[in-house]
């Protein structure tokens, strides 16, 4: 049973975030779908991954080409795992179930500190994973550093 962590970010833009949560996945050799609510949104996304990190490569690509089952990471609007991902990534307040983060190894939900909206959906999806039993944990990079504010 995985767990889902809810990352508050403050200080550095997704596309900053987001790289670096990638590599530290890929690096436990997990696949991972990084799911939006957005077409637009996912191939800008796509566009900034292509550019880190500089000095190396992050194998990722958009949803909906003939090799969808080999990417590492899978850009996706959709909830069909094509990849097999283990780890899932929510962006842009897309919708994760609880049986999504009970399935996964891990469930990352990132989410605008500075975007009203962004803070009130992540709310909502807190309490809907932990009022129905998933274990969760908050993360705040509010201090310039990443720091657990909550576990459930």
């Amino acid at each position: 049973m995985g767990a889902a962590y809810f990352y508050h970010l403050t200080q550095r833009p997704l596309e900053v975030v987001l790289p670096q949560l990638l590599e530290r996945a890929l690096a436990q050799g997990w696949r991972v779908a990084v799911r939006g609510r957005e077409a637009g949104h996912m191939t800008w996304l796509d566009e900034k991954l292509w550019l880190v990190p500089e000095d190396g490569f992050l194998p990722h690509a958009l949803d909906g080409g003939p090799q969808d089952s080999a990417q590492p990471v899978l850009l996706t609007t959709g909830t069909e795992l094509r990849n097999d991902a283990v780890c899932l990534m929510s962006v842009d307040g897309a919708e994760v179930s609880a049986a999504e983060v009970q399935a996964m190894q891990r469930v990352c939900v990132l989410f605008d500190g500075n975007d009203p909206g962004a803070v009130q959906t992540a709310r909502v999806q807190w309490k809907a994973l932990t009022d129905a039993g998933c274990s969760a944990q908050y993360w705040s990079e509010e201090s310039g550093r990443w720091e657990k504010k909550a576990e459930k």
